[in-house]
């Protein structure tokens, strides 16, 4: 029993029990999913803790290897990717692996596979590591479709085919928001007990906001639709002006316009035809998320979830955020 006094919840939510109340609700669930999440729940325990402790750890600065998208690598993406390879490779549940960070897919041993491929970032905006900005880690898990050996076939599902998605925000606190396909909840990581509490249930974003995101610095190789629309979300005579806000780390940024609505924008550029962001592994988790909590996620021309990926380090121009934000932003395209 717990009063209104008390500091400490002694019949606390926490991500593990949240995940074995809703497996139960399916009669057919065999508890490979829900193991599936607690060894992404270790992981992110684990990269949280990195992130930390970074500065005294040594764990700032580059690599020295630049990774498949020709980025430099910075020391914490290499030990975050190592964790989260490790943790989902030993939880018998997966068969296929695509990270950011590896340029083919990762074939798990078959005495240890599953039914299940997850694609994931480990480190989202890895380029604010040393400057202490909030970064991130993504995922999103899906159904191997086929019998047999998996192939890279298997990975290359639309993110409708997505059982579930999920972020973890490294930044004041550590948070991960999840989504099995029935809503989003949120779940803040208590240090004190190490487990993700329930704090922010049934996540929904506000229909229309305030805000749009977006890195101006391109203004310059924009298309002129996206210009148009962004000069107008700032002039007084078409309306309230909306706020700017931008960290450069998807999840920062995408968490922000989950809270307080707007849009978020990363667009296709003249020097980046098919935009930045990779489908797999960032688009496609933070679309159904997005859908999940009531907002919409497009290219600009068709939604994210229905994008039929090619390759697994494909990119795409995204349009995210409040529904009447983002079908506002599309009425400039179309």
């Amino acid at each position: 029993m717990t009063s209104k006094s008390q500091p400490f919840d002694s019949n606390c939510m926490t991500l593990t029990r949240f995940v074995l109340q809703e497996q139960k609700k399916f009669a057919s669930a065999t508890g490979d999913l829900s193991q599936l999440l607690n060894s992404i729940q270790t992981a992110v325990k684990a990269v949280s803790s990195a992130v930390r402790k970074a500065g005294i750890a040594k764990l700032h600065g580059i690599s020295g290897d630049t990774n498949v998208q020709g980025e430099e690598v910075k020391k914490l993406d290499v030990l975050s990717n190592e964790l989260f390879i490790n943790m989902l490779s030993s939880s018998f549940t997966t068969c296929l692996l695509v990270s950011e960070e590896n340029e083919t897919f990762i074939e798990i041993e078959l005495e240890k596979q599953g039914k299940y491929i997850v694609c994931f970032d480990p480190l989202d905006g890895s380029s604010n590591i040393d400057c202490l900005v909030s970064i991130g880690s993504i995922f999103g898990i899906y159904r191997k479709q086929s019998e047999g050996v998996p192939s890279l076939q298997d990975a290359l599902q639309p993110g409708r085919q997505m059982v579930a998605a999920g972020y973890a925000l490294y930044g004041s606190a550590t948070m991960m928001v999840l989504s099995l396909g029935n809503g989003v909840n949120g779940f803040m990581y208590d240090p004190a007990i190490g487990e993700f509490i329930l704090t922010d249930p049934n996540m929904t974003i506000p229909e229309r906001g305030k805000i749009y995101s977006i890195n101006e610095g391109y203004a310059h190789e924009w298309d002129a639709s996206v210009f148009n629309y962004v000069r107008d979300k700032k002039d007084p005579a078409k309306g309230k002006p909306y706020g700017a806000r931008y960290v450069g780390s998807m999840v920062a940024d995408v968490h922000r316009t989950i809270k307080y609505g707007g849009i978020f924008i990363y667009p296709a550029t003249a020097s980046a035809k098919s935009g930045k962001l990779r489908l797999m592994y960032e688009c496609n988790p933070m679309a159904y998320i997005i859908e999940q909590a009531g907002g919409r996620a497009s290219t600009g021309k068709i939604d994210i979830l229905d994008v039929v990926p090619t390759k697994i380090h494909e990119r795409s121009p995204i349009f995210l955020g409040s529904k009447l934000d983002v079908e506002e932003a599309l009425s400039y395209i179309e």
